[in-house]
């Protein structure tokens, strides 16, 4: 299943732009969260963005605060934490909701591309992992207990 090129995406500063933008780039969406027990992963995954993005590799920040509140936050106070704490120089986007009436639609899209555990679509918590391949085409869904480190052979085969 290709990912559509249309979908509009809002960044955190509140301009727009849409997964076209990023046609040709090997893609790692993540559902994110200030305050979660995954939280250190923002390490790896700014780790992954420094080594990779000048081979096409786009890690893509997306805060959700649908498990266990765990991104209260604005959007200023997500991209100050992140970019303080963390050091975060990948795309992050507006807090968005990944599973229900309400889920952004690249998340629609993502979760019927690559269902999860007994083909249950439902994001289960923050940082839930969807690699993309440079032909739109979404390739594998990795749970919240997957390192981004331990995506490196995949996502190397890819670019």
């Amino acid at each position: 299943m290709t990912l559509p090129q249309d979908i509009e995406l809002t960044r955190l500063d509140g301009s727009t732009t849409t997964t076209g933008d990023f046609a040709g780039k090997v893609l790692l969406i993540v559902n994110t969260a200030s305050r979660c027990g995954f939280t250190p992963q923002y390490e790896g995954l700014e780790k992954l963005h420094e080594t990779y993005a000048a081979r096409g590799l786009v890690v893509m920040g997306f805060p959700c605060n649908q498990f266990g509140q765990q991104e209260p936050g604005d959007a200023a106070e997500i991209g100050a934490f992140c970019s303080t704490k963390f050091g975060v120089g990948f795309p992050m986007f507006a807090k968005v909701e990944v599973n229900g009436e309400r889920a952004h639609p690249l998340y629609r899209h993502l979760k019927s591309a690559a269902p999860g555990l007994l083909g249950i679509e439902a994001i289960k918590w923050n940082f839930t992992k969807f690699l993309v391949a440079r032909d739109g085409r979404v390739v594998s869904r990795h749970a919240p207990t997957t390192s981004p480190e331990s995506l490196v052979a995949e996502i190397e085969a890819l670019l």
